[in-house]
């Protein structure tokens, strides 16, 4: 850890914020960078002087313009060195913007999104603007390193930031920029999607599997598995199908898709967020050609986002997984894509649901 840390010329004078805790909760930082956005929450009630002189900083516009300038693959990104504005100086990075803050310890852990004040080796109380994100937990530095915020979106690109090929010293091959960074106040709980539409409402909605042969167009049976409809719109809305694959082809049984570990991204921690297991809400609805259906595993409530259509006539199904709606529009599509070779149940050949559209239909 100490190798990467680099040294610095201590100020003497150690800073104090003039701002109560109060004055500094429900604050977040957004972190406009060349690679994509993430979003930090400070953490003021655990270290009120690293949270009080971050915002101070980020006011004056002194984050804007410089780089990350240390990467420990999947481990530890750092930046916040003003000396990383100057691309021709790397040399110096690392050694700018310390000596102004006497560490604040706490029993806030260096896990998976902690973001922790850098400080120079041996003398704790040597912090200042220079950061660190934790990628993976760092137990080590408990206790050790002060932790003033958390990433709450953004750190599956904090991890691939992380992974950017690095010279001999950690420093990143390509400059990787923090171009913005500004104070905002923490947004209100997102209201989940679908959450509040009556079963009427519900059943108005169809959605348009986009796929590698077509597309593929549902209805909805909401009074029948009204929380199975809702799960579905709302993981199609907020984008968890995006780049999806039909992972499971049983020829006049079922196609299966929906298995988050088969899109080509990983999901975002809002898709995440909304993952969750559902009860099931099994119904008298047979599984017959067209019938949607969800998938679950050995559990009855361990369906979560997988889905299949059914390609044949599939009574052993029938009250043991939960109906939810109806192809409508597209059978030729699904034939399309039950007739694709397989080894054993898996496609030999990729086939993508690259999307799902959401419409309302006009009464």
């Amino acid at each position: 850890m100490n190798a990467w840390l680099l040294l610095s010329v201590m100020t003497t004078q150690m800073f104090t914020t003039p701002l109560s805790v109060e004055q500094m909760q429900g604050k977040q930082a957004v972190f406009e960078t060349s690679r994509g956005e993430f979003i930090i929450e400070f953490l003021p009630e655990k270290a009120p002087n690293h949270v009080g002189y971050f915002m101070k900083l980020i006011e004056e516009g002194a984050y804007d313009g410089t780089a990350f300038h240390r990467l420990i693959k999947y481990g530890i990104v750092q930046g916040g060195d003003p000396k990383t504005k100057d691309p021709a100086a790397t040399a110096a990075y690392g050694t700018g913007g310390l000596g102004v803050l006497a560490r604040e310890l706490s029993d806030e852990k260096h896990s998976r999104g902690a973001v922790s004040a850098v400080q120079i080796p041996g003398q704790p109380d040597s912090a200042g603007s220079q950061f660190f994100i934790v990628v993976t937990d760092q137990a080590t530095l408990d206790g050790q390193y002060t932790v003033f915020a958390r990433v709450v979106e953004g750190i599956n690109l904090i991890q691939k930031i992380s992974a950017t090929p690095t010279d001999d010293k950690g420093l990143p091959t390509e400059r990787l920029e923090l171009t913005r960074v500004t104070l905002r106040d923490t947004p209100p709980p997102e209201i989940p999607p679908f959450s509040t539409e009556t079963v009427e409402e519900l059943a108005s909605y169809r959605a348009i599997l986009m796929t590698s042969f077509g597309e593929i167009t549902v209805e909805f049976f909401p009074e029948k598995a009204p929380n199975h409809v809702r799960n579905f719109l709302r993981l199609a809305q907020i984008g968890a199908y995006e780049g999806v694959a039909f992972h499971r082809i049983v020829p006049g049984f079922v196609i299966q898709t929906g298995f988050l570990e088969t899109r080509h991204l990983p999901a975002s921690e809002r898709v995440m967020k909304y993952v969750e297991n559902l009860e099931p809400e099994f119904n008298d609805t047979l599984h017959i050609p067209g019938i949607v259906s969800m998938a679950h595993g050995d559990e009855p409530n361990s369906a979560n986002s997988s889905f299949f259509i059914v390609t044949g006539i599939a009574s052993s199904l029938d009250n043991n997984y939960t109906v939810f709606g109806r192809v409508v529009n597209g059978m030729q599509v699904v034939k399309a894509i039950e007739a694709v070779p397989t080894d054993g149940d898996t496609p030999l050949a990729r086939v993508d649901l690259s999307s799902v559209r959401i419409e309302k239909i006009q009464n």
